[in-house]
């Protein structure tokens, strides 16, 4: 099975979220390459999914930055390149920096990785004022690369309209949409991963 990528239309969007109910869902594990400060977003995964594999990052960077920016300020090259999935006979959730287009270094950027580890997009979505443009120029970008897309997931409060443009525009499938909460309960949780689960069929 190849690896999912969860990417997003933005940086705070909620990928680690996501990525979690994707582990849930699929018993999957978890693995973020690049994490630039803290907290973690490994010790979130860990929070909400005790029970999943969560694979050390590949850079551990201390500046809350772009990963470009975050590296340089630790002396250290990012290169897409030296970045190898980890070992495991597992699926595979990936969770990349920030939106699509944050830079690695001064040629390539996130969304690069998606081809050299053979990963299929999972892209999320936020719900705000100006969330549509920025979805479909994520949507432009993928399919300007010839990306293979499993499907969107819309996090925050439910704005039908935009859900609605947006799929009819892209063409991509509704995995879930995610509301908001003041606490996400393992309850609440585990609803989110079956409905996901049954969506990814």
């Amino acid at each position: 099975m190849r690896p999912y990528f969860v990417t997003a239309i933005g940086t705070d969007s909620g990928k680690t979220l996501v990525s979690a109910l994707l582990c849930r869902a699929l018993g999957a594990e978890y693995w973020k390459p690049i994490q630039c400060g803290i907290p973690a977003d490994a010790a979130t995964i860990r929070q909400l999914n005790p029970q999943t594999r969560v694979h050390p990052e590949a850079y551990f960077l201390q500046l809350p930055a772009s990963p470009h920016a975050a590296a340089r300020a630790e002396g250290v090259q990012l290169d897409a390149r030296s970045l190898q999935l980890p070992a495991t006979d597992a699926s595979l959730v990936i969770e990349g920096a920030g939106g699509m287009l944050v830079p690695l270094n001064d040629r390539e950027f996130i969304i690069d990785l998606v081809p050299h580890f053979g990963a299929e997009v999972v892209l999320v979505a936020n719900l705000y004022l100006g969330s549509i443009n920025h979805t479909l120029l994520s949507w432009q970008l993928l399919q300007q690369r010839g990306y293979p897309v499993r499907g969107i997931i819309f996090n925050g409060t439910p704005n039908p309209e935009s859900e609605q443009i947006i799929l009819h525009h892209t063409g991509y499938k509704k995995l879930l949409s995610i509301d908001q909460h003041e606490q996400l309960t393992p309850h609440l949780l585990e609803q989110y991963a079956a409905t996901l689960r049954t969506q990814l069929g």
